[in-house]
């Protein structure tokens, strides 16, 4: 599918520069404008993300004051045609999932929260009213949102097991239950709310705006992965939702499952971003860090593990690239998401483990660079569907049988 870019407000003359990272040179694969689009999106995270993101993490504060800066960049809602600045191809998207998840997991989190999964949501089960009232909002950075699915009692299980209730009364509904690890949740503006219908028993999804009557949300502490994210314990009681404010087009878990499809994969990139992150910084410290009188980069065993890690991270930035690819031509489903989320994120795991181990004591410290990926990792390796579930998912396309229970 070829795509016409116009590149997005802050951007570069010239492509950007191949990352160490990038041994097979995949960033070719973008078009001439979607490489130059990535310089300007390059020069904002360098200047504006990496150097701050230690100590928002260790504050455990996220960065607000990004939020207008990555709206003027086009990084909300940049995959509707209600919002995106600029056409663009999901190979583009994911590829700069993974340069955000590269400088700041915890800020691609942000985004992929607010962007990829409530705003999907709306453009995905919205009516065309919702569709215009909330995106241009969400686009602009107007207005912070969140996504309201896990429950302190159920994670993989939502498909059957989702407590919070909507109960019809009128030309309204009413909200009970709670929810658990809900990202920009202590501040968000909108929360969309995933409940069971009283009625047909059916998944439905509300439109929460914040501050509700009978709605809480209480920031979760003592986290030690993805810190600068905000995330909150929710409650609702007797939370009370206009009809107008229900996911006109979500009928049942098999139209949330669109949405986790499309966001699965972005979350396969933000794991290959972890890891090239932390190889990135792992690298430069081999080259910089002098043992018994030279670099330790010029040790075989050090080598040995660069090159491993190098290794993961070609063959997961190859599998996220044709996933991406398949959505683009129409034609991924949610297995193909699911063994990308799988397989990376399990790369990304073994390759924060080496690169800690490359800095010896010094990869527990912030300021040695690869301590931040190195947490960070243990969210995204289960957030977006856990190791197992995936696995499964792609075992039941395999065999035909569902062995999730």
């Amino acid at each position: 599918m070829t795509f016409t870019l116009t590149p997005p407000v802050s951007t570069g003359t010239e492509p950007a520069a191949l990352l160490d990272a990038d041994f097979y040179a995949f960033q070719h694969l973008l078009t001439d404008a979607e490489q130059r689009a990535l310089t300007g999106i390059r020069e904002f995270l360098d200047l504006e993300v990496r150097p701050y993101a230690d100590d928002h993490w260790e504050r455990a504060e996220s960065p607000r004051h990004l939020v207008p800066r990555i709206a003027e960049l086009g990084l909300y809602g940049n995959a509707f045609p209600e919002t995106r600045q600029f056409e663009n191809s999901a190979v583009f998207r994911g590829w700069v999932a993974m340069e955000i998840s590269r400088a700041d997991p915890s800020t691609a989190t942000f985004i992929g929260v607010h962007s990829g999964l409530a705003m999907t949501a709306i453009q995905v089960g919205g009516s065309e009213e919702q569709k215009a009232q909330w995106l241009p909002v969400l686009a602009a950075g107007q207005q912070v949102a969140a996504f309201g699915l896990t429950e302190p009692g159920h994670g993989s299980d939502t498909a059957k097991g989702l407590e919070t209730t909507a109960e019809r009364r009128g030309d309204e509904w009413v909200l009970n239950g709670a929810k658990r690890w809900i990202g920009n949740g202590a501040f968000a503006d909108l929360v969309v709310i995933w409940a069971r219908d009283v009625a047909d028993d059916q998944v439905k999804g509300f439109l929460v705006r914040t501050p509700a009557v009978g709605f809480t949300a209480t920031k979760i502490e003592r986290k030690q992965s993805l810190r600068a994210v905000e995330n909150a314990d929710i409650v609702l009681e007797d939370v009370v939702v206009p009809e107008s404010d229900r996911l006109q087009r979500i009928h049942g878990f098999r139209d949330l499952a669109v949405v986790l499809r499309l966001t699965r994969a972005d979350v396969a990139w933000q794991a290959l971003g972890v890891g090239v992150g932390a190889y990135e910084a792992a690298l430069e410290y081999a080259k910089t860090r002098i043992q018994f009188g030279k670099p330790i980069a010029s040790f075989q065993l050090v080598q040995q593990k660069l090159a491993d890690c190098l290794a993961d991270i070609t063959a997961s930035t190859a599998l996220c690239m044709r996933v991406s690819q398949m959505q683009d031509e129409g034609i991924q489903r949610d297995h193909h998401s699911a063994m990308a989320k799988a397989f990376v994120s399990a790369r990304m795991r073994e390759t924060v483990a080496r690169c800690r181990e490359i800095c010896g004591g010094n990869g527990i410290q912030l300021d040695h660079g690869v301590a931040r990926y190195f947490a960070d990792a243990e969210a995204v390796y289960t957030f977006e569907g856990t190791y197992d579930m995936n696995s499964l998912i792609v075992g039941r396309a395999i065999t035909g049988i569902a062995a999730f229970v």
